[in-house]
């Protein structure tokens, strides 16, 4: 299979590295071609702290997905989290040259470009510009501004901005791992992609994926992204509360977590216990599950009440920021019992856990569908994205060097395609002036 057919998502978690292989089939759907996965041992809250270890994970989970599909991997897409990345909002606009003509992608890309030329601070790079909504000449609350008249060109953006050494960093590894780094996407933004629905993002939706090392939060509104925030807490400081409460080792702490954990300590009787095998010929330790659900319970309601906090800075209690499909929870954290019950009651909005299963194609590996994967199946979106638009850029350039040529061919009446009076006008011209040419030649 030669590469353009299948793309890559590389998910470098604090827990795991997920490599995910897949192509698009005929209805649309992805199909996952192979998958690897790796512990992720040089990655701490998101970001590589140890450059060796990372590079042999992301080889291991690469050589494990390229076995389970008999591919070669050359380019991948890459998530980028961490307690680096900020978010700011910024307006900015240019002032076209003729406002006769009609605003086009190159007006757009434009005033983009302007805003990556923002100065940061010392240290900072803007990952994603984003943009949220357009003005054209003073009128509001354009989604689409191509395609219209105007003279200046306004918008507000969404800027997410990170540590340029973090993703130095990230860069570094995957090269050295003997990859292409095709794009770099921020975590939050590919788990959208793969668990939230058109309509939710219209309506209103705060989606919180709960990692091993962070909880990144992205609020979307009429199908536009408003806010996203990366909180430094994730699945691993509740093993780390286990391990300390508990006095076991941190391999204990996090099968307790995962196979009795619960988030709610109500759902308990007193009398639940659970024995844990004693270290090197020690008593075995007991442990009582109410304890367990107190201490999970304990630094789950801190996480939401982070989250909660930025849902605030959003606005969401204005009318018109309200989100009305709630609270999508997805990530390995959002497998712990109770959860969902528990984010409605801090927050008072309705909730449901993100399974990436709805854009993958029916006969994928039920494993792949677990929230767990959500990121991982997002990148991988991203990645099939931006194949499509490589290719259609290529397609465009083609096509447009043959009609220049059909054009050159033809005679003068038909060099233009005229799409506005204006147009008419001077392609007009231009034959009269071609006719009297001619004329002034036959004389």
């Amino acid at each position: 299979m030669e590469q353009t057919k299948y793309s890559v998502g590389l998910d470098i978690g604090t827990t795991k590295i997920v490599a995910i292989i897949g192509k698009q089939n005929e209805y649309g759907k992805i199909e996952i071609l192979g998958i690897g996965k790796s512990k992720s041992l040089g990655v701490h809250r998101g970001v590589v702290n140890n450059i060796t270890q990372t590079i042999k994970s992301i080889q291991q989970a690469v050589e494990e997905a390229e076995a389970n599909s008999g591919l070669k991997i050359g380019s991948v897409v890459v998530g980028i989290a961490g307690q680096h990345i900020r978010s700011l909002q910024h307006s900015d606009y240019i002032t076209r040259k003729d406002s006769e003509e009609v605003i086009g992608d190159e007006d757009v890309d434009t005033l983009c470009n302007q805003v990556h030329k923002l100065i940061m601070l010392p240290g900072e790079e803007i990952i994603h510009v984003l943009p949220q909504e357009y003005k054209v000449d003073g009128q509001a609350e354009i989604r689409e501004p191509i395609g219209m008249y105007g003279g200046r060109l306004e918008a507000n953006f969404h800027v997410v901005v990170g540590q340029v050494v973090s993703i130095k960093n990230v860069g570094r590894c995957i090269k050295s791992a003997g990859l292409d780094l095709g794009n770099i996407t921020l975590e939050p933004l590919a788990s959208s992609d793969a668990v939230l629905s058109q309509e939710e993002k219209e309506a209103g939706v705060a989606l919180i994926d709960i990692g091993g090392g962070t909880t990144d939060l992205a609020i979307f509104k009429d199908g536009i992204i408003r806010h996203t925030a990366v909180i430094p807490f994730g699945g691993g400081v509740i093993t780390e509360d286990i391990k300390e409460g508990c006095s076991i080792i941190e391999k204990q702490a996090e099968l307790l977590k995962t196979r009795f954990g619960s988030a709610w300590p109500g759902e308990n009787r007193d009398n639940e216990i659970v024995s844990i095998p004693g270290l090197r010929g020690r008593e075995p330790k007991e442990i009582s599950l109410k304890n367990l659900s107190k201490i999970i319970h304990a630094r789950v309601v801190e996480i939401i009440e982070q989250v909660y906090v930025e849902i605030k800075n959003y606005g969401h209690e204005e009318q018109k920021k309200k989100l009305i499909a709630g609270i999508v929870l997805t990530g390995g954290g959002s497998q712990l019992k109770h959860l969902k019950q528990l984010v409605e009651y801090i927050t008072g909005m309705d909730t449901r856990i993100g399974y990436p299963n709805e854009h993958l194609a029916g006969d994928s590996d039920e494993e792949v569908a677990s929230p767990l994967y959500a990121t991982a199946v997002g990148l991988l979106m991203n990645a099939i994205k931006n194949q499509e638009k490589l290719k259609l850029t290529q397609e465009e350039i083609v096509q447009e060097q043959e009609e220049e040529l059909v054009y050159a061919e033809r005679n003068a009446e038909t060099v233009a395609r005229p799409s506005i009076h204006k147009e008419r006008k001077s392609v007009f011209d231009k034959w009269s002036e071609k006719l009297k040419e001619f004329l002034d030649n036959a004389e």
